[in-house]
């Protein structure tokens, strides 16, 4: 008995000692990152998904006039926004034609074509996320150079960019940088200056948006002329054509890898004369390594002469 105890106790020494040895000298190997860690099979993790980028861009802004009566009248410079600035605000870039020169002295009034905002109404385009404005239009100049000149500053100091036809704003968005151009075709029907004019700069931006203030007044479609430049800016490498100015909206084309909103009719105007010129849309773009995902648009309508709601009627 005592030599078996003996025996016993000589086993479980050697039995420990080994399992100290081969802890010692060959530990056990670490779990690999290509598997589980329960063990059930192999997996190549996947590299992350490629960030999706969304555009929202809205037709017509203009702050003057009733819009500027509206907002004083309930002491509210965002009052034009409250219903869409969560919207606009989320997405990764927000566009838009700001439709009137803002300035320090504006004159309230409710009639006329000369248009001013206030500049309080800076508030409103800041609560409601634009990025970038487009003041290539028949109306920037309502006030003048000096005019164009202060709205131009008053929008810097809150970071908004100004487009124009002078010079490619570039804002870049998780590593990839969007150029705007922005062009008022109302004033001339020689689109050549424009198209050289972008044929320089679709090099200096991944993506390049062309914004157009074109076309007629209230008409539901774009000329043969419009269509056909259009699509010779894309054919240039224009990734996108944002069009305004006739108040209602146009069609939207699909063409090759690009697109081309004609009109994206008003957003913020006191135009509520008809139902046509209520009624607006919001494009909304998902580009995914620098190509465009998908897109669509989103019906908007104007209530009480400034405020657009989402939907395509009250």
């Amino acid at each position: 008995m005592e030599n078996k105890r003996k025996l016993l106790l000589i086993v479980l020494v050697l039995s420990l000692f080994t399992l100290l040895f081969f802890r010692l000298f060959f530990p056990k190997p670490a779990v690999s990152p290509l598997k589980k860690e329960s063990g059930e099979k192999e997996y190549f993790p996947s590299l992350p998904p490629q960030r999706t980028i969304v555009l929202r861009a809205v037709g017509d802004v203009m702050l003057g006039r009733m819009v500027n009566v509206k907002m004083l009248e309930n002491n509210d410079f965002k009052y034009p926004f409250l219903k869409t600035a969560e919207l606009l605000s989320t997405a990764d870039l927000t566009f838009g034609n700001l439709e009137s020169p803002i300035i320090d002295n504006c004159k309230t009034t409710k009639t006329g074509m000369v248009f001013c905002g206030r500049k309080e109404s800076i508030e409103g385009l800041f609560f409601a996320g634009f990025d970038i404005v487009s003041i290539a239009n028949n109306h920037i100049l309502n006030q003048g150079r000096e005019g164009r000149k202060q709205t131009i500053k008053l929008l810097s100091e809150k970071n908004i960019l100004a487009s124009d036809s002078e010079n490619l704003a570039i804002v870049n968005v998780n590593g990839v940088s969007f150029g705007f151009l922005s062009f008022d075709l109302t004033v001339t029907n020689n689109p050549e200056p424009l198209v050289k004019k972008v044929k320089e700069s679709v090099s200096k931006a991944d993506l390049v948006i062309v914004s157009l203030h074109w076309g007629a007044e209230y008409l539901k479609e774009p000329f043969p002329w419009q269509k056909e430049l259009g699509r010779k800016l894309i054919d240039e490498g224009v990734k996108v054509v944002i069009g305004h100015h006739p108040h209602v909206t146009q069609p939207t084309e699909e063409y090759k890898d690009g697109l081309i909103f004609y009109s994206l009719g008003n957003f913020v105007f006191d135009q509520m004369w008809s139902e046509e010129t209520k009624k607006g849309q919001i494009a909304e773009i998902f580009f995914e390594e620098k190509q465009i995902k998908s897109y669509k648009t989103i019906p908007i309508y104007i209530t009480d002469y400034c405020q657009p709601v989402l939907g395509s009627s009250r």
